[in-house]
C-alpha cells in the first residue's frame, strides 16, 4: 500500500449519465442534494468542534479538499463550497492572527466521468484552486498525508465489483432471476455483505495514506437499520420490480435469460453497525459520529414517481446499457414508472426515514 498501485485509471462502466441532457445527472441529482443537506449542520458542527486548522495549515498554509465520487452538476461544488466557507470561519476565530491560507480542491470520479461537463460547472469566481483526479477511490489517488478534509456522498454504496459467486452456477450464492440482494438468499445478502467489507477495508487504507493525521472525513451513504431486510425500503421496492421487468423483456425476447443471470446492480446499503465494526478493525480512524438519518426529511406528500426514475436512470442507465442492448433501455424505464404507479401504495409504504447512513471520521 505504499504509492501508487497502478489500477486507479483503468476504466470502470459504473458511471453517471454525462452532458446536460434529459436524462444527465447533473439535471437529475436534486435528490442526492436535498438528502445530503439534511445533515450539513451536522458537518458544519463536526468541523468547528473537531478540526484543528491552524495546526493543519500550518506546515504550507495550503488546505486541501478532496471529494471523492464527485461526478457531475452542482452538488459537488456547492457540497465543497459549503465545507470551506465552514474551514474558512474556523480559521478567522481559531487563529486571528495568521494569513489565512490557500485552498486546494480535487473533483475525484471515474475515469469515466464527465469531468469536461464538471469542469464548465465551476464558478469563475471561486476562492479555490481546482483539480480532476480520475480514478477509482478504492485504490490511492493522493501522495501520502496530502489530504486535510475527504468528503464522499452517495458514492461508497456502489461496490468496486459485483462478488463473483453471484454468477457462479454451483454456488448457492448464485442469484438467477435478481438483479439485487432484495428478497435473495442470505448467501446473496452475505456475498455482497462480504465485498462491502473489503471496499470498505482498500478505502479506508487508501485514505489513511493520504489524510493527515488530524484530518477529517464525512462519509454519506444509503444505510438500513440493523437486521432489516432491504425488501422493507423503497429502494428494494424498485429494484424488485426491476428485476421482474427484465424477466418480462427475456420472456419477450428483448433480451435473453443469460443477459439477466449475469446482471446485478453493485450497491449495497450498510448498517451503523456494520460501519462501526469496519472501521474498528480497520484502527486508522476514530469515529466522531455514526448514525442513520432520514434523508426525505424535504418530502412532503407522495413521491413523484417520474422524478424519482429520472434520477435512478441518471445514475444507472449507463451500467445498463453496457449489459443489454441500448434498445430496451427505453422500454425498461417506461415499463418501471408504470410499474411503481401500479405499486405506488408499496412505494410509499415502504420505510425510508432512517435510511441515510452519516459518518465522520478524524485521522488518528
Amino acid at each position: 500500500m505504499n504509492g501508487w498501485d497502478g489500477e486507479r485509471i483503468a476504466p470502470d462502466p459504473v458511471r453517471v449519465n454525462g452532458g446536460d441532457d434529459t436524462f444527465s445527472y447533473k439535471e437529475n441529482s436534486y435528490y442526492q442534494r436535498l438528502a445530503a443537506d439534511a445533515v450539513k449542520e451536522k458537518i458544519v458542527d463536526a468541523i468547528t468542534r473537531n478540526l484543528n486548522v491552524c495546526e493543519l495549515s500550518s506546515a504550507s498554509n495550503i488546505i486541501r479538499l478532496a471529494d471523492l465520487g464527485c461526478a457531475v452538476g452542482s452538488n459537488t461544488i456547492n457540497a465543497m463550497q459549503d465545507v470551506l466557507e465552514v474551514i474558512k470561519n474556523k480559521c478567522h476565530s481559531q487563529c486571528p492572527s495568521s494569513k489565512l491560507p490557500e485552498f486546494q480542491v480535487f473533483f475525484n470520479d471515474k475515469t469515466s466521468n464527465d469531468f469536461n461537463t464538471l469542469f464548465t460547472s465551476l464558478p469563475q469566481q471561486r476562492e479555490y484552486y481546482s483539480a480532476g483526479v480520475p480514478g477509482s477511490f478504492h485504490h490511492r489517488l493522493f501522495p501520502q498525508s496530502s489530504i486535510h478534509f475527504a468528503h464522499c456522498s452517495y458514492a461508497l454504496h456502489w461496490l468496486s465489483k459485483v462478488p463473483e459467486e453471484l454468477l457462479d452456477e454451483n454456488s448457492p450464492a448464485w442469484n438467477k432471476g435478481r438483479i439485487h440482494y432484495t428478497n435473495a438468499a442470505e448467501e446473496v445478502v452475505n456475498a455482497y455483505a462480504s465485498q462491502f467489507a473489503k471496499d470498505m477495508e482498500n478505502f479506508l487504507n487508501a485514505r489513511a495514506e493520504e489524510i493527515v493525521s488530524g484530518g477529517m472525513m464525512v462519509i454519506i451513504m444509503p444505510g438500513i437499520p440493523y437486521g432489516m431486510p432491504y425488501s422493507h425500503l423503497t429502494n428494494g421496492v424498485m429494484y424488485d420490480l426491476m428485476a421482474t421487468i427484465f424477466m418480462e423483456l427475456a420472456n419477450e425476447q428483448l433480451i435473453t435469460e443469460a443477459e439477466l443471470d449475469s446482471f446485478n446492480l453493485p450497491i449495497y446499503s450498510a448498517s451503523s453497525e456494520e460501519m462501526v465494526k469496519l472501521v474498528d478493525k480497520n484502527g486508522h480512524f476514530s469515529i466522531k459520529t455514526v448514525e442513520l438519518t432520514n434523508p426525505t426529511s424535504w418530502l412532503e406528500g407522495p413521491i413523484d414517481i417520474k422524478a424519482w426514475t429520472m434520477h435512478v436512470r441518471a445514475a444507472m442507465e449507463a451500467m445498463f446499457s453496457k449489459h443489454f442492448r441500448i434498445e430496451i433501455i427505453d422500454e425498461m424505464f417506461n415499463r418501471l414508472i408504470r410499474r411503481l404507479f401500479e405499486f405506488s401504495d408499496k412505494v410509499e409504504s415502504g420505510y425510508k426515514e432512517k435510511t441515510q447512513l452519516f459518518v465522520i471520521l478524524m485521522r488518528k
